[in-house]
């Protein structure tokens, strides 16, 4: 059995039927001046019953390629947003 990647993070957009645009945010030294900065990325998650909203944190799990751009699956949602 193989260990899936999970992300957490907080929903941005609603990008079309059944997907969702999550913005996964993590903190890295910064080589030189030793800080810690925040680096973002986003990633498209499937979102079969369509139940997010904008501002919702999630947490997803990686899946087999759903199209082009889409890997992951949502999990479960921690908390709603504030909308």
């Amino acid at each position: 059995m193989t260990h899936k990647r999970e992300i957490q993070g907080v929903v941005v957009k609603i990008s079309g039927d059944k997907t969702a645009s999550v913005l996964v945010t993590r903190q890295v030294i910064h080589p030189r001046y030793h800080k810690m900065v925040k680096r973002f990325k986003k990633y498209l998650v499937h979102d079969e019953k369509n139940e997010l909203k904008v501002g919702d944190k999630v947490v997803a799990v990686e899946c087999r390629p759903l199209s082009k751009t889409k890997s992951f699956r949502l999990k479960m949602i921690v908390s709603t947003g504030a909308n």
